[in-house]
């Protein structure tokens, strides 16, 4: 591995809820929850000040799609469903998502961080990798000057991760939020990054932390500690071997900035496995939220799909695909849900469901398109 690589992980901080608090500066340093079906936007009193809805007041089977950090420490975070988070923190005042305005600022910032350093890696609406290798210059006076290119074209803060490689940044930049700058090198890993739960590390879920658990394995160090032989007896080869190079802190993978995708696509692990009738409405929210955001990742990238598929993972961990092959290309996300659930219907849906995925192939772009209307949404399983 190159030594002297220097690879940077950016996240914005509470991305979503911080651009609401543009809007409404008001809010800040109170707990914001922003997500939900059918939330009012906050109404004008005579007296010149705004009535806000409260997380209290909300019923129905939404999802938490982001919090700022006051709500956070209630315990209320993204992909939370809103009622169990209105019993949290029921005086958090509850905002309606704005896409649009995510979307303008994540390519305000984009452009920001792009006049300084250009190598970057696109990894959705609020993070990017950046490779800083070539750039000559110290690292903390880098990030620093990055931070501030940031603040000044969205008025947003975030926090950066600095190592030689995308797993030690993207761990990293997660360490000091909001607002932090955290640079380790790779003879740093035993004393700042072992002492870490695994499930830090990106790629380990619920799931696979709940069992390393009942292995004795909790933090990384534990895990670096661990055979190979052991991890990939009880994980398989290819996992286990995996397990044991990111644990650590090995990760070879380079910043990709000019590759053309094959497929676009989202997934969530849920907190506890769900049912497709007893919890139709919260994987429907859910459901609807994966669509709109690959038909986010579409639009921003500049493609629309011809095949759009879903991924079920059950409580057993079986997985299945289901695809289907449209006549035209789209990247409404009304069009691709109406696409997915179809896909939805040929699925058994009777076990659990532990991972819901969709997923946009068949990729060409919006310039070889003509969209079509959008069409009414199908009746779905959930």
């Amino acid at each position: 591995m190159n030594s002297n690589r220097r690879i940077a992980h950016l996240d914005m901080d509470a991305f979503f809820a911080s651009v609401e608090l543009l809007r409404y500066p008001e809010l800040r340093g109170k707990p914001v929850v922003v997500g939900g079906r059918n939330v009012h936007s906050p109404i004008g009193q005579t007296d010149g000040t705004k009535r806000f809805a409260r997380l209290g007041d909300y019923a129905g089977r939404g999802v938490v799609t982001t919090s700022t950090y006051e709500a956070r420490a209630f315990g209320v975070f993204s992909g939370m469903g809103l009622m169990k988070s209105a019993q949290l923190a029921p005086e958090a005042i509850l905002l309606p998502a704005n896409f649009d305005a995510y979307r303008e600022y994540s390519r305000r910032f984009k452009a920001a961080v792009a006049t300084i350093a250009p190598q970057i890696e696109d990894r959705g609406i609020d993070e990017i990798y950046i490779d800083l290798s070539d750039i000559r210059e110290e690292t903390y006076a880098l990030a620093k000057r990055i931070k501030q290119a940031v603040f000044d074209a969205t008025g947003l803060t975030c926090s950066i991760g600095i190592t030689p490689n995308k797993l030690l940044s993207k761990i990293c930049s997660d360490l000091d939020k909001p607002n932090g700058i955290t640079v380790l090198g790779m003879d740093e890993v035993a004393t700042r990054i072992w002492p870490l739960p695994a499930r830090k590390i990106n790629g380990i879920g619920p799931k696979a932390t709940e069992r390393l658990s009942r292995l004795g394995i909790n933090a990384i160090g534990e895990l670096a500690a661990s055979p190979v032989e052991f991890l990939m007896q009880t994980f398989g080869r290819t996992t286990g071997s995996w397990l044991h190079r990111v644990a650590h802190g090995i990760d070879e993978r380079p910043v990709v900035t000019e590759s053309e995708p094959k497929s676009i696509s989202r997934e969530s692990t849920f907190e506890r496995d769900l049912h497709a009738r007893q919890d139709r409405a919260e994987l429907s929210e859910i459901f609807t939220s994966l669509c709109m955001r690959v038909a986010d990742d579409l639009k921003r990238k500049g493609y629309a799909s011809r095949t759009i598929g879903i991924k079920l993972r059950y409580s057993d961990f079986h997985a299945v695909t289901r695809d289907v092959t449209l006549p035209a290309g789209v990247s409404d996300g009304e069009q691709i849900r109406k696409a997915a659930g179809e896909c939805l219907k040929r699925v058994p849906l009777t076990q659990r469901i532990r991972l819901l995925g969709v997923r946009a192939g068949g990729l060409i772009s919006l310039d070889e398109v003509q969209l079509d209307s959008v069409s009414a949404q199908a009746e779905l399983p959930f």
